[in-house]
């Protein structure tokens, strides 16, 4: 019986002083990442095997009726209905997931292009399926949408920031549930619907306040006739 041969790519590299395995911050990013999609499977594996009978037909609903941002676009259109305030909050949420819906979908899903789970091979129950996307994964842009109409107009209308925050995480969860999207993915989707809302609510802030020359413009035009029937009464 013959020792097993070592070939030089076989071979294990000298450990460094410190005692670790030299590789640098590339060969160390990627095992990090390694270690995190192991996770994320991890979890995704076991939302899929613990079966949830009472409540997979709820979440089947909820991830279908969040299509399109079905339910924040209705909830606007309740809140334009009841005054000012819930106008201007109506109009931050729908700003926030026309920037949310673009970055996730323009933008993040063909940088990253991650494939869709394989609901077949974890064994997720048909009671849960919703049509499987035929987009990439990364970011849930479902999640997205929802964080972001959710924040937006929490910052505007405060007392309906806790009730869309949970209906933006009960719809975040529901994709996980049904099977078309990892954890990470909708934890990326509410980073990015987070970002999405303030960069809308920003916008919104400049767009409402003149610039200083604008403001200067005004007030010399408002006194424009205080000028002119002055120069008359001195005439």
């Amino acid at each position: 019986m013959t020792d097993p041969t070592t070939t030089d790519e076989d071979a294990l590299r000298p450990l460094p002083a410190d005692g670790k395995p030299s590789g640098g911050p590339r060969r160390l990013l990627s095992a990090v990442m390694g270690d995190l999609r192991a996770v994320d499977g991890a979890l995704y594996a076991a939302v899929a095997a613990t079966p949830t009978p009472t409540l997979d037909r709820t979440l089947r609903h909820l991830s279908h009726a969040a299509d399109h941002s079905k339910i924040s676009f209705g909830i606007a259109a309740a809140l334009a209905l009841g005054g000012k305030r819930p106008r201007r909050a109506a109009l931050a949420g729908v700003g926030a997931i026309a920037v949310a819906s673009a970055s996730a979908n323009l933008l993040g899903k063909r940088l990253v292009r991650r494939a869709r789970p394989d609901r077949e091979a974890a064994r997720v129950t048909v009671d849960r399926h919703v049509p499987m996307p035929t987009s990439a994964s990364f970011p849930s842009g479902h999640t997205a949408s929802a964080v972001a109409f959710a924040t937006a107009v929490g910052v505007v209308l405060p007392p309906a920031a806790v009730p869309l925050g949970a209906l933006a995480s009960a719809v975040g969860y529901s994709r996980i549930h049904t099977g078309v999207h990892y954890p990470g993915d909708v934890a990326a989707g509410a980073v990015l619907g987070i970002a999405s809302a303030a960069a809308a609510l920003a916008a919104a802030a400049a767009a409402a306040t003149p610039s200083a020359r604008t403001q200067a413009l005004l007030t010399t035009a408002r006194s424009w006739p205080r000028i002119s029937i002055g120069a008359a009464l001195r005439q």
